[in-house]
């Protein structure tokens, strides 16, 4: 019986690394054409595009983590796409999304003189946790958003749209599958640091084999490696302490919803977690900026946290 995979000996690193994410998807073109085209539902696959760079909100740096993305281009026709790779999920992330669509939309009046000449902007997010819980969507993993009327659907005010894709609820309908946008998917969740076989159907493919070949150790130099060692400690870091000051958290909620009574206790017991995880992370020495990207608090909360731990 023939195999499935291929033997390939080599060390691999993971995709979903920011260094190795960038290095495929931010550096060759068709690379990053070919994964838009298999995620997104477009009218008109794209066909050529150019990279943008640089910061999307420069003025609100101090307030903003993370502004500059992993990915933005533009193709041919004046579409602007946002290619983002998140490994933690907080709901601030969706806020920071949709400020991010809504800043690449409004910067094109730059160049536009009327407002009808303006081009869509599509976010695409990879995001590696679990955020939609619900049973009702526990085998949901692509998440599609338009801005739609409520009672007529396909009503739809066209400008931007933003898609949100669970990577650890992706399961392949058919190992063989041949479909980019499965392949696509398996390559960010099969392959990883203890990759030893490539399966043959994603060697097949001659962008995923292309893209395999830039997960190989050897294609990285030895400062690029330690950047992408101590990106991975400072993701492990960052995931300990904020695990860590959840667990904290949720106990007092409980605790406090307890005492007061369910429901007003649900609400005092939520702002209670959030402060203390806030404070936790604070003391762990997470900057101001990070703690409010995961608790959802504003500065001028964390402010006071501050002044009533001195």
């Amino acid at each position: 019986m023939a195999s499935n995979t291929i033997n390939v000996m080599a060390n691999y690193l993971d995709p979903k690394n920011d260094l190795t994410f960038k290095r495929v998807f931010g550096e060759h073109k068709h690379l990053c054409m070919s994964l838009i085209n298999s995620m997104l539902p477009l009218d008109n696959p794209i066909v050529s595009i150019e990279y943008q760079t640089g910061e999307l909100i420069p003025e609100l740096t101090d307030v903003l983590r993370n502004t500059i993305v992993d990915v933005r281009c533009i193709d041919n026709i004046g579409r602007q796409f946002i290619v983002e790779m998140q490994l933690f999920w907080s709901e601030s992330f969706k806020s920071r999304v949709l400020l991010n669509a809504s800043k690449a939309y409004i910067m094109q009046l730059d160049k536009a003189d009327k407002l009808k000449l303006l081009h869509p902007v599509y976010a695409l997010n990879f995001v590696n946790e679990i955020f939609e819980k619900s049973p009702e969507m526990k085998n949901e993993y692509f998440h599609h958003y338009k801005i739609v009327n409520i009672k007529r659907t396909e009503k739809q005010i066209k400008g931007l749209e933003f898609l949100f894709i669970e990577l650890p609820k992706f399961r392949p309908q058919n190992r063989a599958e041949k479909k980019l946008h499965e392949l696509w998917l398996r390559f960010m969740t099969e392959i990883n640091e203890s990759t030893v076989e490539i399966p043959a159907e994603l060697l097949e493919n001659e962008h995923i084999r292309e893209a395999v070949g830039y997960m190989e150790r050897a294609a990285y130099t030895k400062e690029q490696l330690l950047t992408y060692d101590q990106w991975k400690i400072n993701m492990l870091t960052e995931r300990g302490m904020i695990d860590d000051a959840r667990e904290e958290g949720e106990a007092i909620g409980l605790e406090k919803g307890e005492a007061i009574g369910l429901e007003k206790g649900e609400m005092i017991g939520l702002e209670k977690k959030a402060q203390l995880i806030a404070k936790n992370l604070l003391h762990k020495g997470m900057s101001i900026d990070d703690v409010c990207d995961v608790t959802g608090l504003s500065k001028l909360q964390i402010s006071q946290i501050l002044l009533l731990k001195n």
